[in-house]
């Protein structure tokens, strides 16, 4: 048998045997390794990727909402307390003294609102002055450190006085509860 593999390897084509040889064995390890060892690499690696997907989306979620957590909190810090809603009142009261601006009957009241432990805030009047006056003290309101904005404004028609305007205002706070101080914590 050696004999004949000799005579063979002797030929001119004899010395292709080994190298063609080599490639098939190699042909079939390569077979081997696609088949068993590949697909299920590729399948583990299609899992984790399915996987590491799903958890990149959750950690994004839960990023939102720590940050919309983290905006509540200080939305909830800047509302002014129940009982610091009639000191307000008499701050915006002062604030208009300081202006030039009268405000004879400024009634406050609050509403219930559909948020628990919070409150809507409502103070509503007339109030006059030059226009000069009055665009100061409407700034002043709106750019004040508490929370409070004009809801409404709308102008009455006064014959008496040619330099002063009257406004019908409507400015409005949100007010948080005492009751639970814990809410956002």
């Amino acid at each position: 048998m050696t004999t004949l593999l000799l005579e063979h390897l002797r030929k001119p084509y004899g010395q292709l045997i080994p190298p063609a040889a080599l490639v098939c064995l190699l042909l079939l390890v390569l077979w081997a390794v696609t088949s068993f060892g590949l697909e299920s690499a590729e399948q583990t690696r299609a899992h984790l990727a399915a996987q590491w997907t799903q958890i990149r989306k959750q950690h994004q979620q839960h990023q939102v909402a720590k940050r919309a957590k983290q905006d509540l909190a200080q939305v909830w810090a800047a509302l002014p307390e129940e009982r610091d809603f009639a000191p307000l009142a008499l701050g915006i009261t002062e604030e208009a003294k300081r202006n030039h601006v009268t405000l004879p009957a400024l009634s406050y009241k609050t509403e219930s609102t559909p948020v628990a432990n919070t409150s809507k805030g409502l103070l509503q009047g007339t109030m006059s002055g030059r226009y000069e006056d009055l665009r100061h003290f409407l700034y002043d309101i709106e750019t004040a450190d508490e929370l409070v904005y004009i809801e409404d404004v709308d102008l009455v028609q006064s014959a008496t006085q040619r330099d002063h305007l009257t406004f019908n205002i409507k400015i409005v706070t949100y007010l948080r509860g005492e009751a639970d101080k814990s809410v956002l914590q």
